[in-house]
């Protein structure tokens, strides 16, 4: 089951972000672009390189207002300790969830079952609180935050565009495409 076009599900946990613990909801994610990018577990491998990547791409998703929320099913205190420890992990300045209960994991119905762990999926959501995209991998394929970008981008594009769609590859300031019969066969 897709769960694109579905609302954000209610959630509040601890969060580790900038130094410190904060709290976090769902209400916080609410009037902007947000990012929840779910992995299994601090400590592991694929896991920091893809955190660090999107690391490395966080100042842009900001100026594309957009906030980026990691969340695994750690607690905040291990993500903490993983930022102290790993110099890849220590660069993240975005909001690290906890989510050791699996609520906001069951939220996006990406826990492996039996596991206790999140999948490595990637949901962006509206700022109307609607998951407009997401994309779910096998445990040894790590993700490109780059194409993240790329894929915020068009969203933002089509939300500020009715009537017009990205075609594959698009990249900002690329010709779009206007649905319609006239295009029926012709692509």
């Amino acid at each position: 089951m897709s769960l694109i076009n579905t609302p954000l599900k209610p959630f509040t946990t601890q969060a580790f972000h900038n130094g410190a613990y904060v709290e976090v909801s769902d209400k916080d994610v609410l009037g902007k672009w947000a990012i929840f990018f779910f992995y299994p577990a601090d400590f592991t491998f694929v896991c920091p390189t893809e955190l660090g990547d999107l690391a490395d791409q966080y100042d842009e998703l900001q100026q594309l207002g957009v906030e980026v929320y990691s969340v695994s099913t750690d607690t905040h205190h291990v993500h903490a300790a993983w930022h102290k420890e790993s110099e890849t992990v220590g660069k993240i300045t975005y909001f690290m969830l906890g989510d050791p209960a699996g609520v906001i994991t069951n939220n996006f119905e990406n826990m492996r079952e039996g596991q206790g762990l999140a999948d490595r999926a990637t949901f962006l959501i509206d700022p109307d609180g609607i998951i407009q995209v997401m994309e779910v991998t096998c445990e040894g394929v790590g993700r490109n935050a780059a194409e993240l970008v790329r894929k915020v981008k068009a969203a933002q594009y089509v939300r500020n565009h009715p009537g017009e769609v990205c075609p594959a590859k698009w990249e900002e300031g690329a010709e779009t495409l206007k649905p319609s019969i006239d295009l029926v066969g012709k692509i």
